[in-house]
């Protein structure tokens, strides 16, 4: 395994450990400060969001980089199954459309979030492979813009409204459907850390299909299932089990906190959140 205690250059923050994917939360900091902020503390990469680039994923893209940061993703696409994702050539354009952005921003990854299942069918079954089938279209056009798409599995608890692929596995099923190169997996500590089947899936996905690791915890007496998520430390999840797995699985990429907190995290001044990433990042993780 790799060694973060003198070195955390590794680490990542995505944005919506500040509160910034949603209105009303966090401090409001603007791109530029969030960058400097990182920099300041020796952060590695950053990952955005979507709502916060707007029309200015160049200059965004520009700014880290000079800052010494590289940009390691970009969350997320639209869903592109579920009962927000009915109209299927609405879906492929906001899909490219996000793939773009991407690119201009010099996202290497662009992590996919599928959505929920399907209107008028019952399981995950059809709608895993409506997700294969527009995947599948969309693969092509990200390579072409050197683009790679991040299938992240999401906890069950998710499995009607937010995501209906649940678990690595079907994660994986999902890339050998397709067969392209650009697409792989996220591996989400909040979404898989109770999944005994994690290490021989990550065997089975290998360093040429694992494009990212996200940091977090679980907390055993969660309060919400979408924005209480845990520090590092904080929860039940064995983080240094599952990057071993991970780096055993060839994984030597960036480790991207990403905490949706409204209650605690979100609360907390953002230079102060950043100090116990840090902290965590180098004694926890």
């Amino acid at each position: 395994m790799r060694d973060f205690t003198t070195d955390h250059s590794a680490l990542a923050l995505n944005t919506a450990s500040l509160g910034h994917n949603l209105d009303g939360h966090g401090a409001g900091w603007s791109p530029e400060r969030v960058i400097d902020a990182c920099a300041e503390r020796g952060f590695g990469s950053i990952v955005f969001w979507r709502r916060e680039i707007g029309s200015r994923a160049i200059e965004i893209g520009e700014r880290a980089r000079a800052c010494g940061l590289s940009i390691a993703g970009l969350c997320r696409t639209p869903f592109i199954v579920g009962a927000e994702a009915v109209d299927r050539q609405r879906v492929i354009d906001e899909a490219k459309a996000a793939i773009d952005m991407a690119a201009g921003l010099g996202a290497p990854v662009l992590t996919i979030v599928v959505g929920g299942v399907h209107p008028g069918t019952k399981g995950t079954g059809e709608s895993l492979k409506i997700v294969a089938d527009r995947v599948g279209e969309i693969a092509p056009y990200a390579a072409g813009r050197n683009v790679k798409l991040a299938l992240e599995p999401l906890n069950p608890v998710y499995a009607g409204n937010r995501s209906c692929l649940t678990t690595l596995r079907d994660a994986v099923d999902i890339c050998d459907v397709v067969g392209a190169t650009n697409l792989g997996v996220a591996i989400d500590v909040y979404h898989v850390w109770w999944d005994s089947e994690i290490q021989a899936q990550l065997q089975r996905a290998g360093a040429e299909r694992i494009f990212g690791y996200h940091l977090c915890d679980w907390l055993a007496d969660t309060r919400d299932v979408l924005l209480d998520r845990g520090m590092m430390g904080d929860g039940v999840a064995d983080l240094k089990s599952l990057r071993r797995n991970i780096e055993q699985a060839g994984y030597a990429g960036p480790c991207e906190v990403e905490i949706f907190s409204a209650n605690n995290w979100w609360k907390r001044d953002p230079g102060e959140v950043l100090d116990v990433m840090v902290e965590r990042f180098r004694t926890i993780c």
